[in-house]
């Protein structure tokens, strides 16, 4: 039996403000991280979309904050390290899609049916068949593959997000990144892809997901690899409207969504119809920054080892209203990650404690625009030496007291069990990711140091399965996630973000000063991207 979260005495809190006699005032502590969150999705952020002057001002706010917590510039540019986009915005009342079927053409309803990814890569217009490939996956080390024997080149590929069941969530996770799917579909030579998401997840509802296609999207402009690429096409596509793609293909909607997730390949079959897109792109470029800290290691044989503590700083902005209310504040996504971010820095300062390896506080920009800013980071580190630890921290969801943590990576290193053990410290039990099928671990920003060999780990408040926790957590993502409602307003457990905060940054300080180097499982998939 678990007992109390977080005792009033023992080891727990010593990353926070001193413990006394009856512990860290966790009230207290809670509300210093609020206001934080109360400062950076206030409505005078306009919702801290990448490039735009609200983000500028949150920046200069996470700035000072690290200022004023004792920690170095470590940017580029002081504080800030500085990248360029290119910008690709969907100007919907321009654009058109239609199916074409025995002759007849069929419009398809933008936002309601279907919407457009828009990238650097976009044509104007396109026509081509459409072929359902499954899940659209290709895994040589299972000698899996949803394409193999299909005709594509030249044609649409439609897939679903997710995998059989059979397949270990890390290789299902990494072939849907998005490099791998893009690369997959080049190969193959398809010319679009239309994405379908697993209804069957809780996740981005679909009119969320349709309007939220209608915010600008970003690519580094330093370049993409010509094999991961985005086809010329991109569609995301309602999967309660899948009967219009399926109508005369011979196949249901009910029958695929009743396989979805399930052992096995889904069908694969021409769907019988072509798909018509005239797509209209506004483009533009921009710049913006990452806020990058740093806290000196103390012992000079490690200290040009770095362990980072990550969270996204952007959010999506001001967009379509809902319920009159336009600015997309990004309260729990992720001024609450950043606030952390700031709390254990101030923390460290309180007390004096300086670990052996140097820490690195990185907010970034960019993680709505599919991991922009950490994608720049990772590949031109502000530090020199070697990064050896990533922990992230994105929509931690202090919704509800923390008796669970939720954390993806954690049978894949030597991170894992470090980390469990920290919390069963403190009276908290430690779960793995609890919906595979959504791929969070690629989903932000620690993929980034996975992919250049960095052990990582991405943390988040848990719950126990068919809990009224549970059901809290679903509902912030059916009607707060990606929305206006995601804002200052909504009932948040402060204790629980002070004692979030207080174990991360102790996991933090705890790998900074072990002598060994965090490593990856012989058994993890990731273990090949080490070097």
């Amino acid at each position: 039996m678990l007992r109390a979260p977080y005792p009033p005495s023992g080891r727990a809190g010593r990353v926070g403000q001193g413990s006394s006699l009856t512990g860290p005032d966790w009230p207290a502590l809670g509300r210093d991280w609020w206001s934080h969150v109360r400062t950076l999705a206030d409505d005078s952020m306009e919702g801290r979309d990448t490039g735009s002057s609200g983000y500028e001002r949150a920046a200069q706010y996470v700035t000072e904050q690290f200022r004023a917590a004792g920690l170095e510039p470590a940017g580029e540019d002081g504080y800030r390290q500085w990248a360029e986009f290119q910008v690709s915005q969907l100007d919907e009342s321009a654009s058109s899609l239609d199916l074409i079927r025995d002759g007849r053409t069929t419009p398809v309803k933008l936002r309601d049916d279907a919407q457009f990814y828009v990238t650097s890569q976009s044509v104007a217009d396109i026509e081509a068949d459409a072929v359902f490939a499954g899940y659209g996956l290709d895994i040589p080390e299972l000698g899996y593959s949803d394409l193999a024997g299909l005709d594509l080149r030249g044609k649409i590929a439609v897939v679903f997000r997710g995998g059989p069941s059979e397949i270990p969530g890390a290789l299902k996770a990494h072939y849907q990144s998005v490099a791998e799917r893009f690369r997959t579909l080049r190969n193959a030579g398809a010319v679009g892809g239309v994405l379908i998401s697993n209804p069957k997840v809780p996740d981005l509802p679909w009119p969320r997901l349709a309007t939220g296609l209608l915010f600008p999207r970003m690519e580094l402009l330093d370049g993409t690899p010509e094999e991961a690429r985005p086809p010329p096409l991109l569609l995301a596509f309602n999967p309660h409207h899948l009967d219009l793609l399926l109508a005369g293909s011979g196949h249901t909607a009910a029958a695929v969504l009743e396989a979805l997730g399930g052992p096995g390949p889904l069908p694969r079959f021409p769907i019988g119809a072509r798909l018509r897109a005239h797509v209209a792109v506004r483009r533009s470029r921009t710049r913006c920054s990452n806020v990058v800290g740093l806290l000196r290691g103390s012992d000079p044989a490690l200290r040009e080892e770095y362990v980072v503590a990550s969270a996204h700083l952007d959010h999506v902005g001001i967009g379509e209203p809902i319920n009159g209310d336009r600015v997309y504040s990004g309260a729990m996504d992720n001024a609450s990650g950043v606030a952390s971010l700031i709390e254990i820095a101030r923390s460290l300062k309180r007390s004096g404690r300086r670990p052996k390896r140097s820490l690195v506080f990185l907010a970034v920009t960019g993680e709505e625009k599919g991991l922009l800013g950490s994608e720049y980071f990772a590949h031109h580190p502000t530090v020199s030496g070697r990064i050896v630890a990533d922990l992230n921290m994105d929509m931690f969801l202090p919704l509800f007291p923390m008796r669970y943590v939720e954390v993806q990576g954690l049978g894949e290193s030597s991170l894992g069990p470090e980390l469990r053990a920290l919390a069963r410290e403190r009276g908290v039990e430690t779960h793995s990711e609890y919906e595979p099928e959504r791929v969070l671990f690629i989903r932000s920003d620690q993929y980034n140091f996975v992919k250049t060999g960095v052990p990582s780990l991405a943390v988040s408040i848990g719950y126990q399965k068919g809990s009224p926790e549970e059901a809290t957590s679903q509902a912030f993502f059916r009607d707060r996630y990606h929305a206006p409602a995601d804002d200052i307003d909504q009932p948040v457990d402060e204790v629980a973000a002070a004692q979030f905060t207080d174990l991360v940054g102790e996991m933090m300080v705890k790998v900074a000063n072990d002598p060994e180097r965090p490593t990856w499982n012989a058994d993890s998939f990731f273990r090949r991207f080490a070097h």
